[in-house]
């Protein structure tokens, strides 16, 4: 696949991500203060930067693993069509689940991937997004989290990618085609 030319602008600072990661740590450790240990699940690819530090800032004793979902590929646009194609190596029943996504857009990864969880019987989980696009929610899921709403744009950066670029930036930015 060729990708069309494009620039990306910025969006959001590094400076707003970091303070507002360190605010999100905040609430999600007073939340979980009770748990003896949180499992931190981290949808990749896109929010392996964000749980990084997410989890630097977490005043909890955490374990983190990891699931990978795919619902875009190299589009810009979700297919709805969820695919798992790396799943938890550990196991969550019984456990507090906090699942750290990028960006929750149409929602069905997002839901797709409670319905799986769920299945497991974790004691109580919640769910930490970087992002938000409730213009283009399309089911019926939501972060008990969310660092910054945005607006029906496609964005990259801090470990978001258009077509595995950009995900090295350390803003979000918006993509504009310029073809």
């Amino acid at each position: 696949m060729t990708q069309k030319p494009y620039t990306v602008d910025e969006l959001i600072s590094a400076k707003a991500i970091a303070a507002r990661v360190e605010a999100l740590a905040r609430e999600i450790s007073a939340h979980y203060a009770d748990t003896d240990k949180l499992v931190v699940v981290g949808l990749l690819r896109g929010s392996f930067i964000f749980i990084a530090d997410l989890v630097r800032e977490l005043d909890l004793p955490v374990e983190v693993d990891f699931l990978e979902a795919s619902s875009y590929g190299n589009s810009t646009e979700s297919s709805r069509e969820v695919r798992i194609l790396k799943d938890l190596r550990g196991e969550i029943a019984g456990r507090d689940v906090l699942v750290v996504e990028d960006i929750v857009d149409t929602g069905y990864t997002l839901k797709h991937v409670l319905e799986i969880l769920e299945t497991r019987h974790p004691r109580r989980m919640e769910v930490c997004a970087l992002l938000n696009k409730p213009s283009r929610r399309e089911t019926d899921v939501t972060a008990r989290w969310v660092g910054f709403d945005i607006p029906d744009k496609f964005v990259v950066g801090y470990g978001i990618d258009y077509a595995q670029r950009n995900r090295n930036l350390p803003h979000i930015g918006a993509v504009r085609f310029t073809d």
